[in-house]
């Protein structure tokens, strides 16, 4: 199982992680701390060049292994706009989406399209029946671009608090495949 290096979601393009890509990516994140810090707990006021290094090195690696499929997010300006990726840690019919956005391009749909292109992708995988996002309850962003995508809540969980925002409680979102 594996998806396509290069995803088309309307006017934005998913590709695969690249090293290269480490310093846009730096200030993507460094940019947006005030939105990502409390619900990601690797977005904090260190983040470094490091950092993003060590992100994208790891997002090889999975790839390679299978188990997480990480992409960066283009907007038509070419600009890296977030990331977005799918993650097998949920079981074996099943891949979790996880996303963020650069502040600057929030509020234009393009996570939505994004979530939506990446959904459908998944659905085709060998052996994939399901999606799932998974987002703190508090987190009105996220779950506003999961039910947008066409995501019903399936589940309240109780998860570790690891960011400042995070209330303890995850939602759980799905879309299932039709066939």
């Amino acid at each position: 199982m594996e998806p396509p290096e290069t995803i088309i979601a309307g006017e934005l393009v998913l590709r695969r992680w690249q090293l290269v890509w480490a310093g846009e990516a730096t200030a993507a994140v460094r940019e947006s701390l005030p939105e990502l810090t409390p619900w990601l707990p690797w977005a904090t006021a260190e983040y470094d060049a490091d950092a993003s290094r060590a992100f994208l090195e790891t997002s090889i690696e999975e790839w390679a292994k299978g188990t997480t499929f990480n992409y960066g997010i283009f907007a038509p300006d070419g600009a890296l706009a977030g990331g977005i990726g799918l993650i097998t840690r949920m079981g074996p019919d099943v891949l979790e989406i996880g996303y963020w956005m650069r502040t600057a391009y929030a509020g234009r749909g393009y996570m939505t399209a994004a979530v939506e292109a990446l959904t459908e992708v998944a659905l085709t995988l060998p052996g994939i029946e399901r999606v799932a996002i998974r987002h703190d309850a508090a987190n009105a962003a996220s779950a506003a671009v999961a039910i947008k995508a066409g995501f019903a809540e399936v589940e309240r969980v109780p998860s570790e608090i690891g960011a400042p925002g995070e209330t303890g409680t995850d939602v759980i979102r799905e879309r299932r495949s039709t066939a």
